[in-house]
């Protein structure tokens, strides 16, 4: 009901507002509480009102307009029931999320049925992921963000970066600002070295190390120099990242799925199907977060020795909670394994920094590709992170997360078991994230895309299977607090009765 009896203002004097050109004479008698409700929430929907910003105070909206305070409060109730606005104190009234399509202003008509369908219109789940999916799902509103890949961001060491920046300006001679070796500074080469002998069981020299911008680059340097080396196939895992498929596809690299069981990659699988190469993720596998077992590596060193290639992406290697550590395949055949890895785990992606190790054979051509490709990474950030390795702050910091993630860990395992129980849960035992899979019976997008509607975000399991599966969600957990993880699980589970 509108609580307005329209019997504030005289209707001869109407006033509008410069806030969004807000004019009262067009609100309908007696439903103007419902037109500025439906006016914002087209503004939040249209992008004039992004997320972040600012609400004017009621009292100053209601002057402009000539209205009651208790009709502009009104308005702002009912968008912050709908999640799209949220008071911040001193700060004000936020917005907080946008609605999923944007808002039609209030006619004062009824509307009619609803369509569940055309309701997710505006859903990332609609289609085939194509190579925006990430970036769509990324940007799309919600209230809890249940995306994997991310550690938590909020715990970034602020003060610890800030203490290492100022150290490294302080020392720079002003040739250090020009430009540096595309390999990537001296620095971090030696210390990303000195970290992968301590804690991944191999020993390389700076020499060796190519500082990237993230594993997407380096998947993208290697995809050029194996083009060029007349190798056009990778097979890949599957399920398995479709980040990673996607770029390989973009450098025009064929990638034949092979499958996964609980002992990881079927060596035997890809022996047949020919490629002479394959990305893994042994460490954790991604999404299901196996382990590759003793035989299959023993099995897929025998495959790599007699000619195969492995390029290891060492996914989410010390994020682990209830297993010991495994060693890196680079450890065991190095001028057969490509060895990618990064920081975007441990500290934050936006730092787009990650390393790459390539056999001899294929070293100068990487290297010859980096270069042209950018010229190097930016200097700054490399020297500010060499020195958090070597000071053993990024050592601190990763404990710190260690502890942080096992406890969201925990919640979201009980909170599954308890809200989702028909759903078996995956990889529990290391990583940022849990897959967890259900009987057939529904498509894993239409969860996704139900649970977005009620403002979670999810991966449906199906975005990263080349073959037909049983329905999942890919939950990430390590970036959002025990009580949001919840809520969000609780969420998936009346989306799930919904369906």
């Amino acid at each position: 009901m509108d609580r307005s009896n329209g019997a504030d203002i005289d209707r001869s004097t109407t006033a509008g507002a410069d806030f969004l050109q807000l004019d009262i004479g067009q609100a309908p008698p007696g439903g103007r509480a419902d037109w500025l409700a439906g006016r914002l929430r087209q503004a939040i929907g249209d992008g004039r009102l992004p997320v972040g910003s600012r609400l004017p105070a009621t009292r100053v909206l209601a002057a402009e307009l000539r209205v009651s305070r208790g009709l502009v409060t009104e308005a702002y109730r009912r968008l912050g029931e709908d999640g799209h606005i949220a008071g911040r104190g001193r700060a004000g009234t936020v917005v907080v999320a946008a609605p999923l399509t944007a808002a039609v202003p209030s006619t004062g008509t009824a509307p009619g049925p609803s369509n569940s369908r055309s309701a997710e219109a505006g859903s990332p789940f609609t289609a085939a992921p194509g190579t925006d999916a990430f970036d769509v799902l990324r940007t799309a509103p919600a209230r809890i963000d249940l995306s994997p890949g991310l550690p938590d961001l909020a715990a970034f060491p602020r003060a610890a970066w800030l203490r290492a920046e100022r150290a490294v300006l302080a020392g720079l001679t002003p040739a250090a600002f020009g430009y540096t070796d595309p390999r990537g500074t001296p620095e971090l080469r030696r210390a990303v070295a000195d970290r992968l002998a301590r804690y991944r069981g191999f020993r390389a020299g700076p020499d060796q190390v190519l500082i990237t911008a993230g594993t997407a680059q380096a998947l993208g340097l290697l995809a050029q120099a194996l083009s060029a080396d007349g190798i056009r196939r990778v097979a890949v895992e599957d399920p398995g990242s479709l980040g990673a498929r996607q770029h390989l596809a973009h450098w025009g690299m064929d990638t034949p799925p092979v499958a996964v069981d609980e002992q990881g990659v079927d060596v035997a699988a890809l022996d047949r199907c020919g490629a002479p190469a394959v990305l893994l993720t042994p460490a954790h596998q991604f999404p299901t977060g196996v382990v590759l077992g003793g035989e299959r590596r023993r099995a897929l060193l025998r495959w790599a020795a007699a000619g195969g290639l492995v390029i290891e992406d060492d996914y989410d290697a010390e994020h682990r909670y209830d297993r010991p550590p495994v060693p890196a395949l680079r450890s065991m055949l190095a001028e057969r394994v490509w060895y990618t890895g990064s920081v975007s785990k441990l500290l934050a992606p936006a730092l787009r920094i990650g390393w790459l190790l390539v056999p001899t054979a294929h070293r100068d051509a990487v290297i010859e590709a980096k270069r042209c490709t950018d010229l190097g990474n930016a200097a700054l950030p490399q020297l500010v992170l060499a020195h958090l390795m070597e000071s053993g702050e990024l050592e601190r910091h990763s404990r710190l997360l260690r502890r942080r993630h096992r406890a969201r860990r925990d919640a979201m395992v009980r909170a599954v078991r308890e809200l989702l129980p028909g759903a078996t849960v995956r990889g529990a035992a290391a990583g940022l994230h849990l897959t967890i899979t259900f009987a057939a019976g529904f498509a894993d997008t239409e969860l996704a895309a139900a649970a977005l509607a009620r403002g979670v975000k999810a991966q449906p399991l199906s975005w990263h299977r080349q073959r037909p599966g049983e329905p999942g969600l890919v939950l990430g957990y390590a970036a959002s607090p025990s009580s949001a993880i919840a809520e969000g699980v609780a969420q998936l589970a009346g989306a799930l009765r919904g369906l």
